[in-house]
């Protein structure tokens, strides 16, 4: 059982199979985050290669908080407070490259070591400013696997140890290694939780991509791994099988299937190695004769995506096929990242309160590839308001969004006090929330 939680939040006790209504809808609950979660939470804010040359940075924006990373030498990063500490204005914004950080107030300038260079008439506060008053203040900051992170508490817990265990699973994949392959984000009308949690469980590809049982079994497992949690197909039939839910039995030759799976995922989705797994699974229906087992036939398909690989010049990670197993295939890092990983792509989330309305996010959305030396593509972060637009997001996204707002409205109905979540399918989304509400009730 969680820690008992302020009443005026109106929080009852999360359960395996119960989250209250109040931590999606409640105002004072995102108060409370603002308060408690946000300034103590480690959070990844931008990839590496968003800021490869020295001056550099990025924005991140978290409530009512803003922090600027960036790369002050070729081997190190550092973050600030976005904040002119004269009068308050904000200095960044997005992404950019400078020399020095300027307030477009009264012209105050910083070094990329936040150091103040410049008060204009300086000598008119008669020696009251120190050098630390008029000083960038200066955020944790640490990077893992490609992301950089950061941490406003700097009392905090080394980052390694806030993604433990998790990080021991991960760290076979070498996501260091990928790079973007494209980069989207809009708003959603929907609490940041209500978004991300549609991607942290399998359990609605029944009913929302239910196009896709044709090809899979979608039966899922979901674990906690102390605040993060991952889910799995541990007990799914082979891919290429169907779904056992559409009374269909286990093929003879599930190569078709799998053909069927990828390109639809390549045309609907186009994210991590759905390229690659593509030519993978013709290369399956060419070259592996019918009659071959499903184990026989799934490992000639993850032998050609590592051949296809390495034989480009990406390259392939020295991981374990026990190793890939074990890490199931999408994995919630709390409070706010998640990702569908495989050993050449990935298809990573984030969503974030969008200011003080608890009934709207910033949601991104990106997808990384493993390319060959030097030929990763330059990618802009892409925007769009029009969430049915499947030539900008694809078919299964928007079959997502299309959840989102009807989720938020719902939740606010006399007849709704929370969700049931399913213990064994859904477990990740109720222990991020008993996650979340123990670490609320620690500050």
């Amino acid at each position: 059982m969680n820690a008992p939680f302020p009443a005026s939040a109106g929080a009852e006790f999360v359960r395996d199979d119960y989250v209250p209504a109040a931590d999606y809808i409640s105002r004072e609950f995102l108060e409370l985050e603002k308060a408690r979660l946000w300034p103590r939470a480690w959070q990844m804010a931008c990839r590496e290669e968003e800021i490869p040359k020295v001056g550099d940075y990025y924005t991140y924006d978290i409530a009512d908080d803003s922090i600027v990373v960036v790369r002050t030498a070729p081997d190190q990063i550092r973050a600030y407070h976005n904040v002119c500490p004269h009068r308050g204005r904000r200095l960044t914004g997005g992404c950019g490259h400078t020399a020095r950080f300027h307030c477009r107030f009264h012209g105050w300038q910083w070094d990329l070591a936040g150091n103040n260079t410049l008060v204009v008439d300086r000598d008119d506060w008669a020696g009251a400013l120190s050098d630390e008053d008029v000083a960038l203040t200066a955020v944790r900051v640490e990077t893992w696997s490609g992301w950089v992170y950061v941490n406003m508490d700097p009392d905090c817990a080394p980052l390694a140890d806030w993604l433990a265990p998790a990080k021991a699973m991960l760290d076979p994949f070498d996501l260091g290694g990928l790079r973007y392959q494209w980069r989207k984000s809009t708003i959603l009308p929907c609490n940041w939780k209500v978004a991300l949690e549609a991607f942290n469980e399998g359990y609605h590809v029944q009913t929302t991509h239910r196009q896709m049982l044709e090809y899979m079994d979608d039966v899922t497992v979901s674990h906690e791994h102390g605040r993060h949690a991952m889910f799995a197909y541990w007990k799914a039939l082979p891919i290429g099988s169907g779904s056992r839910r559409i009374g269909g039995p286990l093929r003879d030759d599930i190569r078709p299937g799998i053909l069927a799976y990828m390109e639809d995922m390549a045309a609907t989705l186009n994210a991590g190695s759905s390229v690659r797994a593509v030519h993978a699974a013709r290369r399956v229906m060419q070259e592996v004769p019918e009659g071959k087992t499903p184990v026989e036939v799934l490992t000639a398909f993850a032998g050609f995506i590592r051949e296809d690989a390495e034989r480009s010049g990406a390259g392939f990670p020295p991981i374990t096929p026990q190793e890939i197993y074990a890490a199931g295939i999408d994995w919630h890092l709390f409070p706010n990242q998640i990702m569908l990983q495989s050993p050449t792509g990935l298809l990573g989330y984030r969503a974030r309160p969008n200011g003080d309305d608890p009934d709207s996010c910033i949601w991104d959305v990106y997808s990384l590839q493993r390319y060959p030396p030097g030929e990763a593509p330059a990618v802009e972060q892409q925007w769009s308001q029009d969430h049915a637009d499947e030539g900008f997001w694809g078919r299964i996204l928007c079959q997502d969004y299309q959840n989102m707002g009807d989720i938020q409205r719902g939740m606010k109905s006399r007849g709704f006090a929370g969700s049931r979540p399913n213990p064994v399918q859904e477990r990740a989304v109720s222990n991020f929330h008993r996650a979340l509400h123990d670490f609320l009730a620690e500050a």
